[in-house]
């Protein structure tokens, strides 16, 4: 029988979901989209994750569930989706944090492999309570805390605290606008996390860039945005050489 969470909503039947197989050494690339034309051309062109969300141009927001399922269906790749019900900060009132909560039960239920969220205090500092809730929704599903990471007052500190609540990667540009700027502080992350938590490097990694940002922070993760399928193969050719 299932049971209710802290925060009162009713929780999910675990789910087991397959995850990428990457040979030691490569390169994972993680693609956003907002389409099912694009999450097929990903896959066409090499990808091995999606984050799917929407209103990209906004950081994205969560996508519809029939927009998540249609992507689901039309992949074979791991489809991790978007919690973040609006755009703007990531401080997140009581109702807002409800609403985020139903989203992660609903597309879990759909078949989703992962869940991207997060949540700050006012303070810039991260909201455990409110991730410790997210995370316990996911009912074992892998979370990504997303870039809001990169708004917080101490990345170390951040990410001790990410360590401590299960989460499974981090997303970040090292508090820089972009991955390459950020690459010191990525390195640092890095070596900081060691085996316990996964450092995503993503902002601004294109075809031209994506070789010097692995090479300079150490990742064995990447995410970009889809920006059209020619250019998705170059930049995940020219990573997967590595």
């Amino acid at each position: 029988m299932q049971g209710r969470s802290a925060h009162g909503a009713r929780e999910p039947l675990p789910r087991v979901v397959a995850q990428p197989q990457i040979r030691p050494g490569r390169i994972l690339l993680e693609i956003c989209v907002d389409s099912v034309e694009s999450a097929s051309a990903s896959e066409r062109g090499g990808a091995d994750r999606i984050e799917l969300c929407v209103n990209l141009d906004d950081g994205g927001t969560t996508p519809t569930t029939g927009l998540t399922a249609a992507v689901i269906d039309n992949t074979k790749l791991p489809v991790f989706v978007l919690i973040r019900p609006r755009a703007g900060d990531f401080v997140y009132s009581d109702e807002e944090i409800d609403l985020m909560l139903r989203e992660v039960q609903t597309v879990g239920i759909i078949g989703v492999a992962g869940i991207v969220t997060g949540a700050l205090r006012s303070d810039h500092s991260v909201d455990v309570e409110q991730t410790r809730a997210l995370i316990e929704a996911a009912a074992g599903l892998p979370v990504t805390f997303h870039r809001a990471f990169d708004s917080t007052i101490d990345l170390a500190d951040a990410l001790e605290q990410l360590v401590e609540l299960g989460v499974t990667r981090v997303l970040t540009s090292g508090g820089a606008p972009t991955a390459l700027d950020g690459a010191d502080a990525i390195a640092t992350l890095v070596s900081q996390a060691r085996d316990r938590i996964s450092i995503l490097a993503g902002g601004g990694i294109r075809e031209h860039n994506v070789s010097e940002v692995v090479r300079r922070t150490g990742v064995r993760e990447v995410h970009t945005r889809f920006v059209g399928e020619g250019r998705m193969k170059d930049l995940i050719e020219i990573a997967k050489r590595r």
